[in-house]
């Protein structure tokens, strides 16, 4: 078993509107806040590993080096839909692994704030070929005869399509999940919305795709997170603070669809990210038993509840009894989604990724402030981007 990879410093900016700052200046403010985090500097660092996905063409991490010290490292530029802040990461942390470069930052950044919806193409009306729409889809594709690629549209199909199959499943049990994110958001000061919402008012308010409101729905906005990975043998050289601070990388994982049936009309969400959180459990050496926190992709509410199925969270089907019991609320005995998830916290997209594993690493490290989750020892973060890709990364608070 090789030796593992750390977390030595992570940072994300406030999610929203940043009208004042460009994408280069929202990856600096991230990658220099999570290279103070970690106590060291740009000058140390061997791979730089940029995600972005709207201004992708750009090439950020060279503009992002322009900005915070060009040190003549390898830059990887990644695009990989709503996964592409953690296949940053995993490309970093790849690069220590193999002993190429000692440390690592990785960088995931996004100006989405008034984006519309996003969708992954569209098909003519009189075709089943798949036409482009745009950079990354239009604000409003034309579908076709078998379904629609609008991303509401397909997170709200997979959501009735598990209510269909195990039932117990309504309205209400969906707008319930994004009620809790939201009173989860009021305790994250990051977050890009932080208010309570009552059922009332997200069951009340405007229906995106049924049975996801606008509340339900992830939050267009913008912001950045970055991390410093290290390895082993050269954190075992580092000050015991920094190696008290530091967050074990105890499986890291991306998967992409497997040949499906189904997968050729609705894109399917959950065979990879079975798949993924299956080899990271293995990879860990723990089972969805020892987590004591996870942050999932609940890009729509109908999303979260798909997932904890898929993350192994409970038994296959057992969803909405999970859900149901309490155990998902910050105090339960699964905390999901405690930094508020997607639909209060924001996603801008390239970096949902790294924002999920800073979310673990805080609580992790104790470091999580009123929403804390006491004595955390073990956490998941996982996101899912179709076209298709799912990350999963499981973290384990250090033993110094």
């Amino acid at each position: 078993m090789s030796d593992p990879v750390w977390i030595l410093g992570i940072h994300m900016t406030k999610f929203g509107k940043h009208p004042d700052l460009d994408t280069v200046d929202l990856a600096a403010e991230a990658a220099l806040g999570a290279l103070a985090d970690g106590g060291v500097t740009m000058a140390q660092m061997g791979v730089l590993a940029a995600g972005n996905l709207m201004g992708a063409a750009a090439g950020i991490g060279q503009q992002l080096q322009k900005q915070i010290g060009q040190t003549g490292i390898p830059v990887y530029n990644v695009t990989n839909a709503c996964a592409t802040g953690a296949t940053a990461l995993r490309t970093a942390i790849m690069a220590v692994k193999a002993g190429e470069a000692d440390y690592g930052l990785a960088v995931g950044v996004e100006k989405l704030s008034g984006a519309g919806l996003l969708s992954g193409g569209a098909r003519r009306p009189d075709s089943d070929t798949w036409q482009p729409s745009g950079r990354y889809g239009s604000v409003a594709p034309v579908d076709g005869r078998i379904g629609t690629e609008i991303m509401p549209g397909v997170f709200a199909q997979i959501g009735m399509e598990y209510g269909h199959k195990y039932g117990g499943t309504s309205f209400e049990l969906f707008a319930r999940i994004s009620e809790k994110n939201h009173a989860h958001s009021v305790l994250n000061p990051l977050a890009a919305y932080t208010k309570k919402m009552s059922l009332e008012q997200i069951m009340g308010d405007v229906m995106i795709a049924y049975p996801n409101t606008r509340p339900m729905c992830s939050a267009n906005c913008d912001g950045a997170a970055a991390a410093v990975v290290v390895s082993d043998a050269v954190l075992k050289t580092l000050s015991l603070e920094q190696q008290r601070r530091a967050v074990k990388v105890s499986a890291s994982v991306l998967t992409s669809d497997p040949y499906t049936e189904g997968c050729q009309v609705l894109p399917d969400v959950n065979t990879l990210t079975r798949n993924a959180a299956a080899t990271a459990y293995e990879q860990a050496g723990i089972g969805p038993e020892d987590l004591d926190l996870v942050e999932l992709h609940d890009c729509f509410a109908t999303a979260e509840l798909v997932h904890y199925d898929n993350l192994g969270l409970c038994e296959p089907g057992g969803a909405v009894d999970l859900f149901n019991s309490g155990a998902t609320w910050r105090d339960g005995a699964m905390p999901v989604n405690v930094s508020g998830g997607l639909e209060s916290k924001g996603h801008p997209i390239a970096a949902t990724g790294i924002a999920n594993i800073w979310e673990v690493c805080h609580h992790l490290r104790g470091e999580a402030g009123d929403r804390q989750i006491e004595g955390a020892k073990v956490g998941l973060a996982h996101v899912i981007g179709l076209g298709s890709a799912c990350g999963v990364h499981i973290l384990e608070k250090s033993a110094a």
